[in-house]
């Protein structure tokens, strides 16, 4: 990584709201997820992509396409390498969000996080490392709304960690109604 502190190498929006069908299923597969998570380090080219994920420069660069097309990666800089120009690509911003407003119709079945996110944890949780909880809590919308502001800062701060070591960690988060789930009758002082 060069000498510049700043987490990725180039300047980005904090968030961006997808609120498209188009931009939601370019972020649900997997290998865009990866691509998306190596740009967080900096910006990369197509080669280097490919050389990091292990696949053929032809997959990714079909990836990378997608990505650019939803608005979710641009090109950062280029150079010139003997008469071709080289892109850079990085993303439009630190992290993205699915829109509660949704304009863009169906969003499909393949976008689900939390599917990728214990795929991705299966081996952690086999050898004692994943590191989980899941809490209930019965509160209205108002406070859900003011706590996901506060996951989201958490979210940011994340993000921006400087990129070193020789591991690298998932972090998942979700918050979602539940309307099966079971509530105590009134206490009988309150009835």
């Amino acid at each position: 990584m060069t000498g510049n502190s700043q987490t990725p190498d180039y300047e980005l929006a904090e968030t961006i709201e997808l609120t498209t069908a188009e931009q939601v299923r370019a972020i649900a597969d997997p290998l865009r997820t990866t691509i998306l998570g190596l740009l967080h380090e900096r910006a990369a080219t197509v080669t280097e992509l490919a050389t990091a994920v292990k696949r053929p420069k032809s997959t990714v660069a079909h990836h990378v396409k997608v990505l650019t097309d939803a608005g979710i990666l641009r090109v950062v800089r280029t150079r010139k390498v003997r008469a071709i120009e080289e892109r850079f690509y990085g993303r439009a911003a630190r992290a993205f969000y699915v829109g509660l407003g949704r304009q863009g119709g169906n969003l499909g079945e393949d976008f689900n996080d939390f599917e990728v996110a214990a795929e991705e944890s299966r081996t952690a949780y086999d050898d004692g490392q994943l590191r989980s909880f899941i809490r209930h809590a019965r509160i209205p919308e108002e406070r859900a709304a003011e706590f996901w502001h506060g996951v989201h800062d958490l979210i940011l701060s994340f993000d921006k960690l400087p990129r070193s070591g020789d591991t690298t960690y998932g972090f998942t988060v979700g918050l979602y109604p539940i309307t099966d789930y079971p509530t105590l009758p009134p206490a009988p002082d309150e009835v």
